[in-house]
């Protein structure tokens, strides 16, 4: 079949399915449209013979957007070693929670599954990005060896290798917990965060638990992860003395239960938990106002008049 039965929608349907695979190959909203705008603009830029020739459009822009997604990976390590802090993925509303409607915006056209949870696409990022690439067009969009191979430039056995070390990575970093659990867990860590209970914030903590911020340069926090329960629970309680009438929301991060953390209306933290065992024992806190803008609702972060974040945390 050639382009000529290719109705607008389905082009639109390829899109958002396009959107979904890039951004659980890089992480980033941003990126993950700029590379499907490219994949499009190479297609359109096809003579109309060309494009005739193409049997499924779908595939070929899928195998398009995983080349620019595998070079934009690759220049990912040396772009990250230059950001300001941590780097963590961007945090996603979910657009029903969150009020948005299924829009062109691609946070709009996210499928939240566990795919996209913060802990599975920091195990990603700790990937080479040709086992992300294998992996995740395979295991998770269920892709053959064979189309990957041609997006990669290696064998298809050598795809089966990349994915099973991929594979491997995941089962040893992940910590499956029940929807429930998770949700109680955060609850449970918002009224003590509201209260500025530190003993009640060291109790849900792990003693080992981990805390990475996301500023970006753009606003202040700390550079490096926090380490242990009860350093978290004081710093937690640091920001909420330093952000009077912060206002605290159960919502769903990347499909799962996490915080929103609001400022004069404006969203200026998007907490992500893992929790094992019923305590916490990973946050990670997006604060880069670049990284907050799906949860923009009619305020803009980038000015400076009451819905500016605060930079004094």
């Amino acid at each position: 079949m050639g382009t000529a039965g290719t109705s607008a929608d389905e082009m639109a349907g390829e899109r958002r399915q396009l959107i979904n695979v890039a951004y659980r190959l890089l992480g980033s909203l941003a990126e993950s449209e700029d590379a499907v705008q490219e994949a499009y603009a190479r297609w359109y830029a096809l003579p109309r013979s060309r494009q005739d020739e193409i049997v499924s459009p779908g595939a070929w822009l899928t195998t398009v957007t995983g080349r620019i997604c595998l070079d934009v990976l690759g220049s990912a390590r040396a772009r990250r070693e230059r950001y300001v802090g941590a780097w963590l993925p961007d945090p996603l509303p979910d657009h029903v929670e969150w009020g948005h409607g299924h829009g062109a915006d691609p946070a709009d056209q996210m499928v939240l599954d566990e795919s996209v949870t913060m802990a599975f696409l920091v195990v990603l990022e700790s990937m080479t990005p040709a086992e992300r690439v294998a992996f995740v067009l395979h295991d998770v969009f269920r892709y053959p060896f064979a189309e990957i191979a041609g997006i990669l430039g290696r064998t298809s056995a050598a795809c089966k290798q990349l994915a099973a070390s991929a594979r491997r990575r995941v089962r040893v970093a992940r910590a499956p917990v029940t929807a429930t659990g998770q949700a109680d867990a955060v609850r449970h860590v918002k009224e003590a965060w509201e209260t500025k209970d530190i003993a009640a914030l060291v109790d849900l903590l792990d003693p080992a638990a981990v805390m990475t911020a996301d500023g970006g340069g753009m606003v202040g926090t700390v550079l490096r992860p926090i380490e242990g329960g009860a350093r978290i629970a004081q710093y937690m309680v640091a920001i909420a003395d330093k952000a009077p009438g912060l206002e605290l929301l159960e919502r769903s991060v990347n499909g799962v239960p996490g915080l929103v953390a609001q400022r004069a209306g404006a969203v200026v933290i998007v907490a992500s938990f893992e929790v094992a065992d019923g305590r916490v024992t990973r946050i990670w806190a997006v604060r880069n106002p670049e990284k907050l803008r799906p949860w923009v609702r009619g305020t803009d972060l980038s000015g400076h008049g009451a819905g500016s974040p605060p930079s004094s945390t």
